[in-house]
């Protein structure tokens, strides 16, 4: 079992920055991917980001050269830099990891809202 807990979702201005975290515990020992999703109102959720054990990185083409997946191994935790934030930005953003099996782990969602 894994537990992800998402933290770091505010209301930034049009042009602003933030940074989401996820850390992660239990069997963390297991995770070989963890990912950013986000999710709209009225929209499907959708991937932004993905960081494999390896430190590979993927982005989602509306967030390249904006966004930036990292992690800090000693914490348990990934993070989410995002800058050049823009209203389509505005979301539930959640953290998703998978383990060996493969088993899926989400966290409760941590909402962004850009808005002047």
């Amino acid at each position: 079992q894994v537990q992800l807990v998402e933290s770091g979702g505010d209301l930034v201005q049009p042009g602003g920055s933030l940074r989401l975290s996820c850390t992660a515990s239990g069997s963390i020992f297991t995770i070989y991917v963890m990912s950013w999703y986000r999710q709209a109102p009225g929209k499907q959720r959708e991937l932004v980001a993905t960081i494999t054990s390896g430190g590979t990185t993927n982005y989602a083409d509306s967030v390249k050269g904006r966004f930036t997946i990292s992690r800090d191994n000693a914490k348990n935790t990934v993070y989410l830099h995002m800058n050049s934030l823009n209203p389509d930005d505005t979301a539930v953003y959640y953290c998703y990891a998978v383990t060996k099996g493969p088993l899926h782990y989400w966290g409760q969602g941590t909402q962004v809202t850009v808005s002047s």
